[in-house]
C-alpha cells in the first residue's frame, strides 16, 4: 500500500507551521483523503489544550534546560591554549638545558670563539686562503704550546690558532685558557676562552677589532690572567 505523501503534514498544518503555500495545497489534498482528514480530526484539540497549559507548572514536569554551550567551549579553548603554552615552555625549557648540556660536553678542549663578521673582499662560496701559522713563544712553564696566524681584514684581525695541552703535565686537570689580543695604549680584548684537559688538542677561529696597524701582541693565558704563551706581531 502507498503511503500519503501528505502523512507527515497533519501536525504542521494544525500548529500553523505550513507555509502559505504548503497550506494551500494541503487543504486542497485533504478534500480528496479521507486519512490526512482523520489524522487532522484526531489532533485538532492540540493547539487548543496547549493554550490551557501553564508554564510555571511546565517547568516542575519538564527537565531544567541544559547551559548554554558556548561558553563552555570558549572555556574549554582557554584551558587547552593555556596546557599548549605551558607544553610549549617545558619543550623550551628542556631544550635550552640539552643545548647548555651539550655545549659543557663539546666544549672541553674546544675554545669559545666569537662570531666571525663576514669579509667582503673575500668571495663567498670559495675555499679560504691557507693561513701561515707560527708558534708562539712561552713566557712562563706551562702545559700548553700553540701556533697562531693573523689574517688582516677590513673590520680587524682574523685570529687561527692551533693548541695543545701536554699530556703529561702537573696540572693534571682541566684548566681555563683564553686567548687576549693587546692594542695600542694597553687596551686589551678577549678573543676565546676554553677548558682544556691533558691531552686535548683544539683549533678554532676568532676575531679582533685590532687591525695590522694597531694590533701589538697576542697573549694565551691563565684565567686568572697570567701569561703563558705569547706572538709579538711584527
Amino acid at each position: 500500500m502507498t503511503r500519503c505523501e501528505f502523512a507527515y503534514d497533519d501536525g504542521a498544518y494544525v500548529l500553523g507551521a505550513l507555509a502559505p503555500a504548503e497550506r494551500a495545497a494541503y487543504e486542497r489534498h485533504l478534500g480528496g483523503c479521507a486519512s490526512c482528514r482523520e489524522a487532522v480530526a484526531e489532533i485538532a484539540v492540540l493547539p487548543g489544550l496547549l493554550g490551557r497549559l501553564d508554564p510555571a507548572g511546565l517547568e516542575q514536569i519538564l527537565p531544567p534546560p541544559a547551559p548554554p554551550r558556548v561558553p563552555a567551549l570558549l572555556d574549554e579553548a582557554r584551558q587547552r591554549r593555556r596546557r599548549e603554552r605551558a607544553a610549549d615552555r617545558r619543550r623550551y625549557a628542556l631544550t635550552t638545558l640539552a643545548a647548555a648540556g651539550l655545549a659543557l660536553v663539546v666544549g672541553v678542549g674546544t675554545a669559545v670563539a666569537l662570531p666571525r663578521p663576514v669579509d667582503p673582499s673575500v668571495p663567498q662560496g670559495r675555499p679560504a686562503p691557507q693561513v701561515s701559522m707560527v708558534a708562539m713563544r712561552p713566557v712562563a712553564a706551562g702545559p700548553v704550546h700553540a701556533d697562531l696566524g693573523l689574517t688582516g681584514t677590513k673590520w680587524g684581525t682574523e685570529v687561527t690558532m692551533r693548541c695543545g695541552y701536554d699530556a703529561r703535565t702537573s696540572y693534571g686537570k682541566a684548566y681555563p685558557f683564553r686567548l687576549v689580543a693587546r692594542g695600542p695604549n694597553g687596551a686589551t680584548e678577549q678573543i676565546g676562552s676554553w677548558l682544556a684537559a691533558p691531552g686535548d688538542d683544539l683549533s678554532f677561529t676568532g676575531a679582533t677589532r685590532f687591525t695590522d696597524a694597531e694590533l701589538v701582541s697576542v697573549e694565551l693565558q691563565k684565567a686568572d690572567g697570567t701569561p703563558l704563551l705569547t706572538y709579538a706581531v711584527p
